[in-house]
């Protein structure tokens, strides 16, 4: 029996956040919105929107011993995270600085601060957290050399979920780990680090070549991938009128590796993970934009229903879906 429907290992910072008409240029000064202030990072995000959602979660993260870590601790426990695997000090909290436009396209700079603290050792001490959870989810706003740590201490039958942003080559250990490798086309290429067309069906297959038992490839309005050994499926976008896009990409992420945990397919969960990632860009911030069950569930009308089956398209075929772009 597991204590956790999913444990995140991964980041947590403070969002800084300023609209703005236009993003600047080199040397360019614009003005902007008034400065808000946001509970952020990638592991933090996954952690609530998870939870929001009704799993069972927890964190393993560091943060400082300032204001933003505490508002951060403050957010996850609100939202019925487990924090007692959240670390103090070492560093000041991780701030990202973003920029929001008018379409709801962000641009973002993170310090890591603490996060670049989150060490080998810190996950050691928390092997008995990965033994209680089911499925154990990470990104790459911490060291890579933490990630994996995370894959070595893996509990016999549980499930391990990677989105490798921000990307860089990946080892081969934390490839072969991953159940899916869930990536956009810029993440794609990053890990492939070799040239590729525009097929993304060659991605997943070239991806998969590289030992991941599953992909997920997230591709805007025109849905995502999913592909394993035996299938390759299209799950179609939802449309929804984008305010802001900001942790869209986490709250599907999270939202996937829950279902998958819960047993569903890779295409269930895709096509559930997208609803909630739709349902997320029609609010502004990160954290507070993430929907509960209920919320998802008012967007079935508007997603694919039933689930979509799994097929093979013809290489090179493109395969198009109305909806509004959601970005990571």
């Amino acid at each position: 029996m597991y204590d956790y429907d999913l444990l995140v290992v991964g980041s947590a910072n403070a969002d800084l956040v300023i609209g703005v008409e236009r993003r600047p240029g080199p040397g360019e000064t614009v003005l902007g919105s008034d400065l808000s202030v946001h509970t952020g990072g990638k592991g933090a995000n996954q952690a609530v929107a998870a939870a929001r959602l009704g799993a069972r979660t927890a964190l393993l993260a560091r943060v400082g011993d300032d204001a933003h870590g505490r508002l951060l601790l403050d957010s996850q426990r609100s939202a019925g995270v487990d924090t007692a695997g959240v670390l103090s000090g070492g560093a000041p909290t991780g701030v990202a600085l973003i920029t929001v436009d008018p379409s709801g396209d962000n641009s973002i700079v993170v310090s890591p601060g603490a996060n670049a603290r989150l060490t080998p050792a810190d996950i050691r001490d928390a092997s008995a957290q990965l033994r209680a959870s089911r499925v154990i989810s990470a990104q790459l706003e911490i060291p890579l050399e933490t990630v994996g740590e995370v894959v070595a201490g893996l509990a016999p039958g549980s499930r391990f979920v990677l989105n490798p942003s921000p990307p860089v080559p990946l080892p081969a250990a934390i490839l072969a780990a991953c159940d899916p490798l869930i990536v956009n086309e810029h993440e794609a290429r990053v890990v492939l680090g070799a040239s590729v067309g525009d097929d993304p069906e060659e991605w997943a297959r070239a991806l998969l070549a590289l030992g991941p038992r599953s992909v997920v490839i997230t591709l805007g309005a025109r849905g995502a991938l999913v592909a394993d050994d035996r299938t390759t499926a299209l799950v179609p976008s939802v449309r929804v009128r984008a305010v802001d896009t900001t942790g869209a990409g986490d709250a599907f992420t999270a939202a996937l590796a829950w279902r998958l945990g819960a047993g569903e397919s890779l295409v269930e969960a895709a096509s559930y993970a997208a609803r909630v990632g739709a349902a997320a860009v029609t609010k502004e911030g990160a954290q507070v934009s993430f929907p509960t069950a209920a919320e998802v569930a008012s967007l079935a009308g508007a997603a694919p229903d039933p689930a979509p089956e799994p097929h093979v398209t013809a290489p090179g075929q493109t395969v198009s879906t109305p909806g509004q772009r959601v970005s990571e």
